[in-house]
């Protein structure tokens, strides 16, 4: 890697919050010694030990070179090999960040540029145009709160993401289930040979009535495998959503949040 220019204290700062939240103090510690940054305060909060240690190779070096080379580590794709959703939002989280120094981590673990000025108002406008359209179709709000700024800086695969698994999160708290995916929406709506699922779109008293369940039911698992699965695996540039995939997909979401909200337990 090049010689980097310092990160100003205020990214820098932003950068260890995030990176001490999603790591424990032995694996920072690990690290700091693999790229030679000196632990100088090792018994302090995590992301005060990170800065410090930054910021103090920064004032003797004049260069961010091994801090970049620390990030690349700490978030190598190899560590997530077992959690690749973990690892995509560990990297937005750093990306936000990032981005006010022009550059981005990709998923393949490495670094490319991008433009700082223009970054984030182009993301807001992104979010501000989506927002009003979705408005238009009168999405439900749950779905609303992920087109921000933040997850629109990539276009919108970010936004498809995280609304479908908003979809998975409101299941398992309606059926006080910890699984996902198909085993999820199998355990939740599943009828089996007593026709009693946990969760329930309508009363299953008509043949019509378990029809309209089912076809829920499997509308969930085509979200997830169409939406949710692909954007955990693929990275973005094999698999681009536009605007028109997004308001598509936000809207099938949308759907699905106001069917679970009308969703009943049946006691099972």
């Amino acid at each position: 890697m090049s010689k980097e220019k310092p990160i100003p204290a205020e990214t820098l700062e932003s950068i260890c919050i995030v990176i001490g939240g999603q790591n424990t103090g032995s694996q920072i510690g690990n690290y700091l010694s693999q790229v030679g940054i000196l632990d100088s305060d090792p018994a302090i909060t995590k992301w005060k030990r990170l800065y410090n240690a930054f910021a103090n190779y920064q004032n003797n070096s004049q260069e961010a070179t091994k801090i970049l080379i620390f990030i690349q580590k700490i978030l190598s794709p190899v560590r997530y090999a077992n959690n690749g959703e973990q690892f995509e939002l560990n990297r937005i989280d750093i990306n936000k960040r990032l981005l006010f120094i022009g550059l981005e981590l990709l998923e393949s673990g490495r670094f490319r540029k991008v433009t700082e000025a223009k970054t984030i108002p182009e993301a807001q406008r992104r979010a501000d145009t989506l927002k009003n359209k979705l408005n238009d179709r009168q999405v439900h709000p749950d779905v609303l709160l992920f087109c921000k700024a933040e997850l629109l800086q990539d276009n919108y695969f970010h936004a498809v993401f995280e609304s479908t698994k908003s979809v998975a999160d409101k299941i398992r708290e309606k059926a006080d289930l910890i699984l996902d995916g198909s085993e999820l929406i199998d355990r939740a709506f599943g009828l089996g040979q007593q026709k009693t699922p946990r969760l329930a779109f309508n009363s299953l008293k008509t043949e019509s009535e378990e029809n309209e369940h089912k076809g829920f039911m499997h509308m969930i698992k085509g979200l997830f495998g169409m939406f949710r699965n692909t954007t955990a695996h693929s990275p973005k540039i094999k698999w681009p959503i536009d605007e028109q995939d997004a308001l598509d997909s936000l809207t099938l979401a949308s759907m699905l949040h106001r069917k679970l909200d009308k969703c009943v337990r049946t006691g099972y």
